[in-house]
């Protein structure tokens, strides 16, 4: 159940098997069934989760009822609601699990032990949290192309995701309706 997350730990920070008892030591493995929540808007964000299985996703509801999906989350990806887990406000966002997932999770009280007790660890959420902007930054900037080149981008990016999720998740997700993303798809394969 560990061994993903420590691979990827190990890629961006070398651990001594010592460290990685320690580590193991502050996780806590979760199972969930699709469609389960992690967390619902309103509630307080406890956990920041390590996607070991499955597929997640983030998202909200628009006053219009529509959904804005976030983030997405398979294996090797972290997910939460970090605003809510750092303040201890509200999450206004709610997270659930699109397939059967096997996370681990790390509670605030385990996080910022750790982060006193390990410079690793520190080093660890330092790059997630900076690989995390980039990932918003460049999202940000494709808000401004076509929904074409946004939805190249985006292949491009996460082939992986485009084969998991549906397509008006993804399109929730690009900020389009589910009928724009399916005539920018056919206007591709026209090209």
């Amino acid at each position: 159940m560990y061994e993903l997350y420590f691979r990827k730990f190990n890629e961006k920070v070398a651990l001594t098997p010592e460290e990685e008892a320690l580590v193991k030591s502050y996780l806590t493995p979760k199972k969930l069934r699709k469609k389960q929540y992690l967390l619902q808007e309103g509630d307080v964000c406890k956990y920041i989760a390590f996607v070991e299985k499955g597929a997640l996703r983030s998202y909200s509801i628009a006053e219009n009822g529509q959904e804005q999906i976030i983030q997405f989350a398979i294996e090797g990806w972290t997910i939460s609601d970090l605003y809510s887990f750092l303040t201890g406000e509200p999450a206004t966002y709610t997270i659930d699990a699109v397939e059967d997932a096997e996370l681990l999770l790390i509670s605030k009280s385990a996080h910022e032990e750790l982060l006193k007790k390990l410079p690793k660890y520190e080093t660890y959420m330092r790059l997630q949290v900076t690989g995390a902007y980039l990932a918003l930054q460049k999202r940000v900037t494709a808000a401004s192309l076509s929904p074409e080149e946004r939805y190249a981008r985006f292949q491009e990016l996460y082939p992986d995701l485009v084969q998991r999720f549906p397509q008006h998740m993804i399109a929730a997700h690009m900020g389009l309706t589910p009928e724009t993303l399916s005539r920018a798809r056919r206007k591709m394969k026209s090209k």
